[in-house]
C-alpha cells in the first residue's frame, strides 16, 4: 500500500470512529452545548474569501481550473472546518465523549484549518505579472545568492511533491529570522515559527485539469502569475 493510500485509509478510519461516537451522543447536540462552548473557537462561521482576480485572465491557468479549485477544494475545506468546529462544541458537552474520537476531530480541525489558510494564501498571491520586486526580491537574493537561485530551489522543492500531494511554501522563519522554501506533505506541515509568503498547491487537483501529469508546466504558470506586491506586503508584515 502506498503512503498516500495508507494516509487516506487512516484518515477515513479516524473519521468513521468520530462519526460513530457523534451518532452515539445522547440528546440534542445543540441543547447540550454549554455557553462557554458557543465561543468564537467553536462558532463554525468561517466564510470563503472571493478570488482577488479575474480567473479568466490568468496566463496558463484556465478559468475552469481555477474556478473548480476555488469552488470545490477551497470552499469544501471552509465548509468542513465549520462542521468540525460545531462538532467539537457538541463533543465538549458530553463528558463521556471518547478521547480517541475527540482526537479524530482535532486532527480534522488542524487539517481543515491548514487547507483553508494555505488556499487563501495561494489564491491571494495570484493575478500579477510574475515580475519580482520590492524588499522581498532583495531579501531572496541575499538569502539564496540571487533571485534565480531562489526560484530554482523553489521549483525543485515543488517538483519533489509532484504526482502526489502537498505544498511548496516560501516562509519567513521568525525563530531563525531567515527565508526558506519548505516542503509540506499535507495541510498540517509547516515551520513552527514560520509565516508563509508564497504557498504553491502541489495536489493534483490544482493542475491536472490543465496539464495532466506535466506538473513542471503548472509550476511555471503559477510563477508567471505571482503578484509580487502581495508577497512583498506579506514579507514586510512578517519582519515588522
Amino acid at each position: 500500500m502506498s503512503d498516500f493510500t495508507r494516509r487516506q485509509a487512516i484518515g477515513t478510519a479516524a473519521l468513521s470512529a468520530t462519526g460513530a461516537a457523534l451518532a452515539a451522543t445522547h440528546g440534542s447536540a445543540a441543547a447540550q452545548v454549554p455557553a462557554s462552548a458557543a465561543a468564537a473557537a467553536f462558532a463554525g462561521k468561517h466564510a470563503p474569501k472571493p478570488l482577488p482576480f479575474n480567473p479568466a485572465k490568468l496566463t496558463g491557468l484556465s478559468e475552469k481550473l481555477i474556478t473548480s479549485h476555488w469552488e470545490n477544494n477551497y470552499q469544501g475545506s471552509v465548509r468542513g472546518l465549520n462542521t468540525i468546529e460545531t462538532r467539537l462544541a457538541a463533543a465538549m458537552a458530553d463528558p463521556e465523549f471518547p478521547p480517541v474520537a475527540y482526537s479524530g476531530l482535532k486532527r480534522e480541525e488542524l487539517h481543515r484549518t491548514g487547507s483553508v489558510v494555505l488556499h487563501e494564501l495561494y489564491f491571494g498571491a495570484l493575478g500579477g505579472s510574475g515580475n519580482p520586486g520590492g524588499s522581498i526580491a532583495e531579501a531572496l537574493g541575499n538569502w539564496f545568492g540571487s533571485h534565480d537561485a531562489w526560484a530554482a530551489e523553489f521549483r525543485r522543492t515543488a517538483m519533489s511533491l509532484a504526482g502526489g500531494s502537498g505544498w511548496c511554501v516560501l516562509t519567513w522563519n521568525a525563530h531563525t529570522r531567515s527565508l526558506h522554501n519548505y516542503w509540506a506533505w499535507d495541510h498540517m506541515h509547516g515551520a513552527v515559527t514560520g509565516t508563509p509568503l508564497i504557498a504553491l498547491d502541489m495536489y493534483e487537483h490544482a493542475y491536472h485539469m490543465d496539464y495532466g501529469t506535466a506538473a513542471a508546466r503548472y509550476v511555471d504558470a503559477f510563477m508567471a502569475n505571482l503578484d509580487w506586491a502581495v508577497v512583498d506586503a506579506r514579507y514586510r508584515a512578517a519582519i515588522a
